[in-house]
């Protein structure tokens, strides 16, 4: 079994004041949750966290990127978005944005679990 990448180490280590981390190999890079509830992804050296309709407009204001991929030649957008660079160097800095994609992914369960 691989290591897990430092990089992936750095991103559990500033969520983890906001609960217990765990991380998961999946597809090209790596799966965060915070209390078993999926809230990031880690593709490459870039951090993405879970974002909805009522928290994405606090990810564009904070000059966040939405993470996109490309599928049979078109552009798919998805709920993850990149956080401010000095959230990246602290995790007090990192708690708000933290609270924000558990907020949003316990939304987008709770939304899932209705249909």
């Amino acid at each position: 079994m691989k290591p897990i990448p430092a990089f992936v180490v750095h991103c559990a280590e500033l969520l983890a004041p906001a609960g217990s981390v765990r991380t998961a190999r999946m597809f090209s890079g790596w799966g965060l949750y915070l209390d078993e509830v999926f809230v990031a992804i880690v593709i490459g050296e870039v951090l993405y966290l879970k974002a909805d309709g009522q928290s994405r407009p606090q990810f564009e204001a904070a000059g966040g990127h939405r993470f996109q991929y490309t599928r049979q030649g078109k552009t798919q957008d998805t709920g993850f978005w990149t956080v401010p660079a000095e959230a990246m160097d602290s995790p007090a800095l990192m708690q708000p944005w933290a609270r924000l994609a558990v907020q949003a992914a316990l939304r987008s369960r709770a939304g899932s679990r209705r249909r």
